[in-house]
C-alpha cells in the first residue's frame, strides 16, 4: 500500500530523490503494513513509501539526505525489524513457510496433550471421569498450565513479541489480539490453579487447552499462508531463476567458461542447442529459432539469424549460435520485466484505500467490543467464567488478517500471470482502471499496421522517377521515420545510388528538410507544402488523393519550393489485428483510430477493420488532445516516439513491446511479444483481479461482519451456542487461507 500525506509537499526535486528498499520482518496485517507506511510517509524527506505486505518489503522514495540505515531504524523502532536487502527478492523465501511450519510441529506437540485431556470427554463418553480419577484434577491442571506456558513462551512468543509492544505504543495489530486472547485464557486458568481463592467456585474453570489452541491454529493458518504466497510469487520467481550463472565467452578465438556477471557488452558468447541465452546480445553467427515464450507468451519460437536480438533467459532450439553482448545486469530486458512486476505488485489501488480506513481503527475497534462483551457477560451473564471465553472469542475471530491479504494477494498474482502471458502492468493501479475500459483508441502505424510501409507507386511532374527517389531518399537516409525508411529502401531496390544530405531537419508531424547536391528539399504532407508557401501540383494531389482511399500514405516531395513528386507508401494490416477488434466489441468495448496519417488513409484501415471512430491528420499535441476528450474509461495502444504523450496522458496507456523505449517507459502497460490480441487479454486479466479482489473483500468483510456477534454471544439469549475460542481461531485461520486460495485460481486465467 502507499500512503503520501497530502498536507506534506514532495521534498526537494522528484528528479533528486532516490529509492531504498528494504526488508521487513513481523507484517502480519493490513494494520502492520498500513502503521509501517504511515511511519515512513511521515518522516521529513521521504516522497511516498510503498510497503508490500506479502513481500515483507518496502520502496521508500526519498532525498539522498536520509540514509537507508536511518529509514530502516525507523521502522525496527516500531517493532517491524528491518534491513537493507543484499539483493532483491520478488517475494518471501520459503523458510518463512519452514520456519512458520516448525513453529507449528512444535506448537502441536506440546498442545496435544492439553487438548485430548479438557476435551476428550467430550468424544469419549467417560474419558473424563476416568483420566481425572486416575491421575487427579490438580495434577492434570498444573501439566496443562506448564504445556500451554510452553507453547505460549515459545511457539507464541512471535505473537507477544510484537503484539504487546504494539498495544502499548497506542497501535494494536493483528499480533495485539492473539497476545490478549490467549493470554486472557491463559492468565484466568492459571489463577484458578495457582489462586482459586479469588475466583467464585462457579466460575472455577481452567481454559489452558483455547490458549494453546488458539495459538497452534493461527501457527497452522501462518504456515498455509506463507506456503499459498509463495505460490503467488512463483511467476516472478520462475522469471528471476531463467538467467544462467555462467556462459561461455570467446577469449582470443577460444571458448572460455566464466559467470554471467562478469560478462560485458561487447562481448561475443556461445549458444549451444538447448542452452538459455544469459544476457540480451545480437546475433553474429548462425540461423536457428528462439523459444521466447516465458517472456512473451507466444508459444511459436522466433527465428533468429544474423542482426536479430535475443534476449536474456529464452531458450535456443537445436541450432548452435553466436551474439554479442548488448546489456547485462540491471538493464537487461529480464531483469527490467523483473522490475516492471516488482513495482506493479508493491502498488495501492485505489479499492486499497477503503480498506486501509477501516483496518486503521478495526483493531481498536475490536479491542473495545471486546472489552463490551466482558462486562455485558458479567451482568447478563452465568459467571466469570463464561464472559472471558466470550471476551476471548471475540478477539480471536476479528483479525483481520483475510482483510489485509485481500487485495495485495490478488494483485501479486494477476501481476505475475501477467507476465507469464506477456503482459507486463508496469503500474499496478493500471490493473483497478483497465478493468473499467470502455473505449479504446489505438494509433495506426507500427500498431493496427506492421509498421513497415513499402513503396508501391511514385509520382512525377517535371523530374525522372529515379532522379525524385533518389533525392527523397539521400534526406531520409538520415531519419529514423518508418515512412522515410520505406523510401530508402525502394531507392535501394532500385539500384540507386544515395548522395549525400545536410542539413537534415525532422518536425514531428510534418516531415523532414535538407539540402542535397545543392537542392533545397522539403518532404512531408500537403499541410507541410503549404505552411513552408509551397503549391502543390493539382496532378500529384489528385494521385495522391487516389492513393489514399486505397489505404496508402502519400508523402510529398519538393525540390526548391516544386512540388515534383509524390511517393505511395502501404503499410500492410497486422493479421491479428482484424481478431483484436472483433473480439474487443464482442467484450463491449468501442474503439476509435487516432493517427497522423491522411483521413483517407486512416479511413481505409478503419473500414476494413470495422473500427468505430476515426480521427485522422493528427499532430502529436491534437492526439493529447482527443485522447484526454475520451475521457473516463480511456484507453490508448500505441508503439511510436510520438506516442509517448498520449500513453501518459490516457487513462490507461499500452506499448507495444517491439516500439521504442520511450513509447514504453510511457505506458501503464507493456505487450511484450507486440501481439495486438494481448490488447483484450490484459483487459480479461485486469477484469478477473478485480473480480477476484472484490470475491476476497466480500469474503473478508462478511466473516467479521457475521461472526464477531455470534462471539460476543447474541444468540446465547435465542437459545443458540456462545462460540469457542478455538473455533474462532480455526475460522480465523481458514479465512485468510481461503482468501489466498480464491487469489491463487487467477494462475490459471487465459
Amino acid at each position: 500500500m502507499t500512503v503520501q500525506s497530502a498536507d506534506l509537499p514532495v521534498p526537494g526535486n522528484p528528479s533528486d530523490l532516490i529509492t531504498t528498499r528494504l526488508s521487513i520482518q513481523g507484517m502480519s496485517c493490513a494494520a502492520c503494513s498500513g502503521r509501517v507506511s504511515r511511519a515512513l510517509s511521515a518522516r521529513p524527506g521521504v516522497a511516498d513509501a510503498q510497503v508490500n505486505l506479502l513481500a515483507g518489503t518496502a520502496s521508500i522514495r526519498h532525498e539522498p539526505t536520509l540514509s537507508a540505515a536511518d529509514l530502516a531504524q525507523a521502522v525496527t523502532r516500531l517493532g517491524y525489524p528491518a534491513a537493507i536487502p543484499k539483493e532483491a527478492t520478488p517475494v518471501r523465501t520459503e523458510s518463512e513457510a519452514a520456519t512458520l511450519q516448525r513453529a507449528f510441529l512444535a506448537a502441536l506437540a506440546l498442545t496435544l496433550p492439553v487438548f485430548v485431556a479438557e476435551m476428550g470427554g467430550h468424544l469419549i463418553p467417560g474419558f473424563h471421569h476416568w483420566l481425572h480419577g486416575l491421575v487427579g484434577t490438580a495434577p492434570l491442571n498444573w501439566m496443562q498450565m506448564i504445556l500451554t506456558a510452553a507453547v505460549l513462551a515459545g511457539p507464541g512468543r512471535r505473537f507477544f513479541a510484537t503484539g504487546i509492544p504494539a498495544l502499548l505504543r497506542g497501535g494494536p495489530e493483528m499480533n495485539s489480539l492473539v497476545a490478549l486472547g490467549s493470554g486472557a485464557a491463559f492468565l484466568y486458568s492459571a489463577v484458578v490453579v495457582l489462586a482459586p481463592g479469588l475466583i467464585p467456585p462457579a466460575s472455577r474453570h481452567v481454559y489452558f487447552e483455547a490458549a494453546a489452541v488458539i495459538v497452534t491454529l493461527i501457527l497452522m493458518g501462518r504456515w498455509l499462508e506463507a506456503r499459498a504466497k509463495g505460490q503467488a510469487g512463483a511467476a516472478i520467481r520462475a522469471l528471476i531463476e531463467l538467467a544462467p550463472d555462467r556462459a561461455t565467452v570467446l577469449r582470443d578465438g577460444k571458448p572460455v567458461p566464466m559467470a554471467v556477471a562478469d560478462l560485458w557488452p561487447g562481448d561475443l558468447v556461445l549458444l549451444a542447442p538447448g542452452e538459455r541465452v544469459a544476457v540480451d546480445g545480437i546475433v553474429t553467427e548462425g540461423r536457428g529459432h528462439i523459444d521466447e515464450a516465458m517472456l512473451t507468451g507466444e508459444p511459436v519460437p522466433a527465428e533468429k539469424s544474423p542482426g536479430d536480438p535475443v534476449t536474456g533467459g529464452t531458450v535456443n532450439g537445436s541450432a548452435a549460435l553466436t551474439y554479442r553482448v548488448t546489456a547485462t545486469g540491471s538493464d537487461t530486458t529480464l531483469s527490467r520485466i523483473v522490475a516492471m512486476v516488482e513495482g506493479a505488485q508493491n502498488a495501492r489501488l485505489p479499492v486499497q484505500a477503503l480498506v486501509d480506513r477501516i483496518t486503521r481503527v478495526f483493531v481498536p475497534v475490536v479491542i473495545g467490543l471486546a472489552a463490551l462483551t466482558v462486562l455485558l457477560w458479567l451482568v447478563f451473564g452465568p459467571d466469570l467464567a463464561h464472559a472471558v471465553v466470550a471476551g476471548v472469542a471475540v478477539l480471536i475471530i476479528a483479525c483481520p488478517c483475510a482483510m489485509g491479504l485481500a487485495v495485495p494477494v490478488s494483485i501479486m498474482v494477476g501481476t505475475g500471470r501477467g507476465a507469464q502471458l506477456g503482459v507486463l502492468f508496469r503500474r499496478g493501479e493500471a490493473l483497478q482502471r483497465l478493468s473499467n475500459a470502455r473505449l479504446i483508441g489505438f494509433d495506426k502505424t507500427g500498431t493496427l499496421t506492421c509498421g513497415h510501409p513499402e513503396l508501391v507507386a511514385v509520382h512525377v511532374d517535371g523530374i525522372s522517377e529515379d532522379d525524385a527517389l533518389r533525392l527523397a531518399a539521400g534526406a531520409e537516409a538520415r531519419s529514423e521515420h518508418p515512412l522515410g525508411a520505406a523510401i530508402v529502401a525502394g531507392a535501394v531496390a532500385r539500384g540507386l545510388d544515395l548522395p549525400p544530405a545536410a542539413e537534415v531537419r525532422a518536425t514531428a508531424g510534418r516531415g523532414l528538410t535538407g539540402l542535397v547536391q545543392g537542392h533545397r528539399l522539403l518532404i512531408g504532407n500537403l499541410s507541410a507544402l503549404a505552411e513552408n508557401g509551397i503549391d502543390a501540383a493539382p496532378g500529384l494531389r489528385n494521385a495522391a488523393e487516389d492513393m489514399a482511399r486505397q489505404g496508402a500514405t502519400p508523402v510529398h516531395l519538393a525540390v526548391d519550393d516544386r512540388h515534383v513528386a509524390s511517393f505511395a507508401l502501404a503499410d500492410r494490416i497486422r493479421d491479428e489485428a482484424p481478431d483484436t477488434i472483433a473480439t474487443l466489441h464482442r467484450m463491449g468495448l468501442k474503439t476509435a483510430m487516432l493517427s497522423g496519417d491522411v483521413p483517407a488513409t486512416a479511413q481505409a484501415v478503419a473500414v476494413q477493420l470495422g473500427i468505430d471512430h476515426v480521427q485522422a491528420g493528427l499532430m502529436p499535441g491534437d492526439k493529447l488532445t482527443a485522447i484526454r476528450d475520451m475521457g473516463a474509461g480511456s484507453v490508448f495502444v500505441g508503439d511510436g516516439i510520438n506516442d509517448a504523450p498520449a500513453l501518459a496522458a490516457a487513462e490507461t496507456g499500452i506499448a507495444i513491446g517491439t516500439g521504442t523505449s520511450i513509447a514504453i517507459e510511457s505506458a501503464d502497460l507493456v505487450l511484450m511479444s507486440g501481439d495486438l490480441g494481448g490488447v483484450p487479454r490484459a483487459i480479461r486479466l485486469s477484469r478477473a483481479v478485480m473480480r477476484n479482489i472484490r470475491q476476497n473483500l466480500f469474503w473478508a468483510f462478511a466473516y467479521n461482519t457475521a461472526l464477531i456477534p455470534i462471539a460476543m454471544g447474541v444468540l446465547v439469549p435465542f437459545g443458540g451456542p456462545q462460540l469457542s475460542p478455538m473455533l474462532g481461531a480455526g475460522a480465523m485461520a481458514l479465512s485468510s487461507v481461503c482468501v489466498v486460495g480464491n487469489a491463487l485460481r487467477l494462475r490459471g486465467v487465459r
